[in-house]
């Protein structure tokens, strides 16, 4: 049942109390986070990336991309040979840091080759496409949730192979600064036995660390995280197999190197580390910029064409291959095992790695964005060029160019829609993969990129069936870190364009010449499409983003006002408000009433109808949640539903207890009642009189009404709810009776009421009064509703919730129940927790828990800030409801 009062505390908390307790106060509290949160590390990401671009540009401004290309092209064959084997055994290596985080935390649950394949192919991605911990986390979630690993379990595995590749850093930076510290950047400036002590500094903590960990179990404790360590073997077994990945990764790149670089290994592996930790923080795809500015700087390879091309073959070799290894083994394995002859056991492994399928794509669909705007900034060949114009006018070329800029652009945007699933996002990339080898074609003869768009497209038709979800939305926007990761990738490409054409003499007439060798005002005229389009993509991003209309009117279906009428659940009524969306049952006789906030769907309690918790309609509700691709979430669920909803996968956070009392034993009697009695008396004694207005006599009071409801709201410095409560609108008032209570003629309270069809419940929804009504007209009225209730054969009175009563403060109790009893027992200065149960304490009544169900994991906390923005616009406000 979800809490549907707004009663006020009798007692007076004081004027602090006021002021902390208004919504400008809380705004001021949570309003900077909740604003800068989403986009605090993007920005540190775009930041990142503009300081790449300066130090690219600074470092390579004496370089021909030219001479690069050529440089790349005489690469001896026997070292890229080398370079691809050390690849396979970083690979190798990467793959032991799940194989011991698995054996830590679930031993004998995942196969060994389980877990070092995901092992490997995590890395694999997470190298591509940046986001480590998310994207190869993502990958991790969707094999080890398949066999049946708990996500508490799964996250524990992340952050054991995390802090591995952490502890492999460390050992790299602690053995380049003692084997030659002289030479080592920043620390070469300084004594060099500065650096050798801070070498065998870090060695020996590490050391300290193996045999600490070789005395009994441990547990790494981060705030409210734990994360079980490995043994001294299992540490070991991931810092030699450390060694090995950073090795032989830097190694891929060092054999590259020409022999003009003559830095030692030991400091060439030591600024490898470096330049990764830079990549890893900026939100370019696998630090694309970040780590070559790294390298350049940390290295002095400016000047140096041979060098260049050295980590251009590096980036295909160890970032772009493995990539397209691990891509084309999950799509092969999805093809095989969709075939009919294959086993069970195989076409049950393809059901759990089909959820790759989206994010793979998706992760191909951004590198095709990217190599269109690669190739539309820089040259293309004169040969071909010759040879197009020829076949083609002019103005086609030049609008084939524009166009294939804007389909990059657009394959960067979109790839998150695929990411998602979404259907639209399927139709219209399939739209752009055609286009884009089109204007390949067009733009100047570049049939591999056309190749590859094809490719991608037909990739996409065999797998039509994982794109299913439709949002509500549409597309939507974009997610601040992806928005970041597109600016980042336009400002590389951008920049890349310039320092092709360093060379040529930029003036305002540049951007006005159309020829057919004409390569730079092509890619001006293409920087502003790119700039135009990215642009739109951000104010797209920051206008919509989280966007809710709560007063927005509904159509609301002829059936449901006969099912509300006919319901014995009470709170059926909130249909009647024009606020929410219907999802009805097949026969027409039952409803799930929702709306949309941020990424969730949100439920109002669960099915109303002839059968109260319909089994079949609850989980088509979780079904359309998932096709729109949001989060499901219901909110107010009484205990006796929580096994449905816990069997799809979510988990229920107590909100509070509902405060119901017993009609058949309440009166006026006994000690304990003496406050009521006091207020009835002292109302009659005042002359206020109790009055219960019929439906159809309600309309020509509202003009008092609302007199009466406008003076409360500015009496409490707040606005209207909705959703979980009804808010004062005409139309709805004027479907429910109302009580009032009069000072001679006029009304100075009034509250609408909520009754069951079987009588076996009745409650209030809005319930205000004016200022300068007595202290007691609360006390008051809810007596008399009792009273009321009694006289008409009703088994129950709902006072509503009083919020976190009822969690528990137990250390062994969820993160939830120990916050929000904390929050129940510290937080009299934001509210009086306390003092509402209190209150309601007064009529004895029989406390009920209710729920919010919702997805496990860090969407838990999204739903929280959803459902608490859907009803009343401020975080703060989910625990005043």
């Amino acid at each position: 049942m979800t809490s549907k009062t707004e009663l006020t505390v009798p007692s007076d908390p004081g004027p602090k109390a006021d002021m902390l307790r208004g919504p400008e106060a809380r705004r001021q509290m949570f309003g900077f986070w909740s604003r800068y949160q989403h986009f605090a590390m993007p920005v540190a990401g775009v930041v990142i990336a503009a300081i790449t671009v300066i130090v690219l540009q600074r470092f390579l401004s004496d370089l021909s991309l030219d001479h690069v290309l050529e440089s790349a092209a005489n690469i001896p064959g026997k070292h890229l040979m080398t370079a691809l084997a050390l690849t396979v055994v970083s690979f190798a290596a990467i793959a032991f840091y799940d194989v011991v985080a698995v054996e830590t935390i679930a031993p004998g649950r995942i196969p060994r080759i389980v877990s070092a394949t995901v092992g490997a192919a995590g890395c694999a991605i997470s190298n591509a496409l940046g986001f480590s911990l998310l994207t190869g986390g993502m990958l991790r979630y969707r094999i080890y949730a398949g066999e049946g690993i708990a996500l508490s379990d799964i996250g524990r595995i992340i952050g054991t192979s995390w802090l591995a590749i952490w502890f492999a850093f460390t050992v790299m930076i602690a053995l380049g600064l003692v084997l030659d510290p002289a030479r080592t950047p920043f620390i070469d400036q300084l004594d060099p036995r500065l650096g050798l002590a801070l070498g065998i500094l870090l060695i020996l903590a590490i050391g300290f660390l193996v045999g600490w960990l070789s005395r009994g179990e441990r547990t790494l404790t981060v705030g409210k995280i734990s994360i079980r360590l490995p043994n001294s073997r299992g540490a070991l077994t991931q810092i030699i197999a450390g060694l090995v990945d950073v090795c032989a990764a830097a190694g891929t790149l060092y054999v590259l190197m020409p022999d003009t670089v003559t830095t030692s290994p030991a400091v060439f592996t030591l600024v490898f580390v470096m330049a990764t930790i830079i990549g890893i923080a900026s939100h370019a795809p696998g630090g694309l910029g970040a780590f070559e500015a790294s390298m350049i700087a940390g290295l002095g390879l400016g000047s140096n064409p041979d060098a260049i091309a050295a980590l251009l073959a590096f980036r295909i070799i160890y970032t772009l291959l493995p990539f397209l290894v691990a891509i084309v083994g999950v799509l092969a394995f999805e093809i095989y095992a969709s075939h009919a002859h294959v086993s069970q056991r195989v076409r049950s492994a393809g059901r759990i790695l089909e959820p790759l399928v989206p994010p793979l794509i998706a992760a191909t669909t951004f590198f095709g964005g990217i190599m269109l705007l690669l190739s539309s900034s820089i040259p293309g060949a004169t040969e071909r060029l010759d040879l197009l114009s020829d076949l083609l006018p002019l103005p086609f070329i030049e609008v084939s160019h524009l166009a294939a800029s804007f389909v990059g652009i657009a394959m960067l945007i979109l790839a998150r829609g695929l990411a998602r699933r979404l259907q639209q996002a399927w139709a219209a990339s399939l739209l752009l993969f055609i286009l884009g080898a089109v204007f390949s074609i067009g733009k100047g003869l570049d049939w591999e990129d056309a190749m590859v768009l094809l490719a991608m497209s037909a990739i996409l038709i065999g797998f039509r069936k994982s794109f299913y979800r439709r949002p509500i939305e549409g597309v939507g926007p974009l997610s601040w870190g992806w928005l970041a990761s597109v600016i980042s990738i336009v400002a590389i490409s951008i920049w890349l364009g310039f320092f092709s054409y360093r060379n040529v003499e930029y003036s305002n007439q540049l951007f006005w010449q159309f020829a057919v060798d004409g390569d730079a005002p092509r890619f001006l005229r293409a920087s502003i499409v790119i700039l135009i389009a990215t642009a739109a993509a951000a104010l797209h991003t920051a206008v919509n983003r989280n966007a809710i209309d709560r007063k927005q009117r509904i159509e609301i279906p002829p059936a449901v006002g006969a099912i509300v009428a006919s319901s014995n659940v009470t709170h059926a009524a909130l249909a009647m408000l024009g606020d929410k969306q219907f999802l009805m049952s097949p026969d027409g006789r039952g409803f799930i009433m929702y709306a949309r906030s941020g990424g969730s769907l949100i439920a109002l309690g669960g099915p109303i109808g002839p059968i109260e918790g319909d089994t079949d309609l609850a989980w088509a509700f979780h079904d359309l949640a998932d096709r729109s691709a949001v989060r499901t979430a219901f909110y107010g669920v009484e205990p006796g539903h929580l096994p449905m909803y816990l069997d799809m996968g979510l988990v229920a956070l107590k909100l509070g207890e509902v405060a119901r009392v017993d009609l058949a034993a309440f009166n006026l009697d006994g000690a304990r009642r003496q406050p009521l009695r006091y207020a009835d008396r002292r109302a009659e004694k005042d002359g206020l009189v109790f009055e219960v207005v019929k439906a159809y006599d309600v309309p020509p009071l509202l003009g008092e009404l609302r007199a009466v409801s406008d003076a409360w709201l500015e009496m409490k410095a707040g606005s209207e709810k909705g959703f979980s409560l009804g808010y004062f609108e005409e139309d709805y008032l004027s479907k429910f009776d109302i009580a009032v209570i009069r000072r001679q003629t006029r009304i100075i309270a009034f509250a609408n009421l909520w009754g069951s069809a079987d009588k076996s419940e009745l409650t209030i929804d809005l319930m205000r009064h004016v200022p300068d009504a007595p202290k007691i007209v609360m006390d008051a009225l809810l007596t008399r509703l009792l009273l009321h209730g009694k006289a008409q054969g009703y088994r129950w009175f709902n006072l509503g919730a009083a919020p976190l009563s009822g969690l528990s403060a137990s250390r062994l109790a969820s993160r939830w129940n120990r916050f929000g009893s904390f929050l129940y027992r510290r937080g009299q200065n934001l509210y009086r927790f306390d003092g509402l149960k209190a209150f309601k304490d007064k009529f004895d009544p029989v406390w009920t828990p209710h729920y919010l169900v919702c997805p496990p994991g860090l969407d838990s906390i999204r739903s929280l800030f959803d459902v608490t923005a859907l009803i009343s616009g401020s975080p703060l406000e989910l625990i005043r409801k």
